[in-house]
């Protein structure tokens, strides 16, 4: 079972008091020496102040502060988790997902969502009502910049006729994208073009907040069957990546328990990682927090 650590995005909006004399990198090296796997950072360029105060919060840059991380590591492979595909144009993602991969020298996932936020959307021009099939859409005109060819790339949203991207990616054809969401929705992209799943455990209070289907743990094992169904009608391998994020407390040594009790049945339900969300409030809590899971975590 391998560990991806959501940066605590909560940290963002007090920042300067957050770190103190320590900067964002350092907590991508704990979790690196914590044993980690992965660091992962969100996506809000310009959230509304009705949704902040009501459980949501802001991000750093994806792509910003990942290379920041990936710069003071060797090995942790950094995720945006989740990067909300229309609030920039697919072929700049496309781009700035290829010159950090290439850059940390293959070490990219990228997370992406359809987003919800229908007032973030309105403020960067986003169309909001249509991200579904424009989603699917801009992972295929990713996939499509990524092989690094002159493209004759016919598509109702993003054409591209005698364009061509370099350099490549580290990773061939291209970073995995993984997909995130609860719906049927999302489990269709996943199985149709993208390469993992990332699920959340969702109480039905939670729901509410990110706008995501209620999904249990039962629910999850009945969904990756399906996923794995799906895939081979589309003709792809049944293997799949999983990124279960289970709903945890506060408490890190609370969460051990849950996970150490937890990480058999994960796998038995085909879930290939798990997702450990900070709840950090100071960065000392946060390197506490990181060398925790690091000594305690039984995968």
């Amino acid at each position: 079972m391998k560990l991806n650590f959501q940066f605590p995005a909560r940290a963002v909006k007090h920042w300067e008091k957050w770190v103190g004399d320590h900067h964002l990198a350092d907590v991508a090296v704990a979790a690196e020496e914590a044993g980690f796997d992965m660091v992962s950072s969100t996506d809000h360029p310009f959230p509304e102040q009705n949704w902040l105060a009501n459980g949501g919060h802001h991000a750093f840059d994806p792509f910003v502060s990942l290379a920041f991380m990936a710069a003071a590591t060797q090995r942790i492979r950094v995720m945006t988790f989740i990067l909300v595909s229309a609030y920039r144009h697919p072929y700049v993602s496309a781009k700035a997902a290829a010159t950090l991969d290439l850059l940390s020298g293959g070490r990219l996932t990228v997370g992406m969502g359809a987003g919800y936020q229908k007032a973030e959307f309105e403020v960067l021009d986003a169309e909001f009502a249509d991200r579904g099939p424009r989603f699917d859409a801009a992972m295929r005109a990713m996939q499509a910049a990524w092989t690094g060819e002159v493209l004759d790339h016919d598509d109702v949203y993003f054409p591209a006729h005698g364009h061509v991207m370099l350099p490549r990616p580290a990773q061939r054809p291209g970073p995995p994208i993984w997909i995130g969401g609860n719906s049927r929705t999302a489990v269709r992209r996943v199985a149709q073009y993208a390469d993992g799943w990332c699920p959340f455990e969702q109480p039905e209070e939670m729901a509410k907040i990110t706008a995501t289907s209620v999904l249990g743990f039962e629910q999850l094992r009945e969904k990756v069957a399906e996923l794995r169904r799906m895939r081979v009608e589309y003709g792809r391998s049944a293997d799949v990546d999983v990124c279960w994020s289970p709903h945890l407390g506060r408490d890190a040594e609370q969460n051990v328990e849950i996970l150490n009790k937890g990480f058999a049945s994960y796998a038995e339900a085909g879930v290939t990682w798990v997702n450990v969300d900070s709840a950090a409030r100071s960065f000392d809590d946060c390197i506490r927090e990181i060398e925790v899971y690091g000594s305690r975590l039984e995968r």
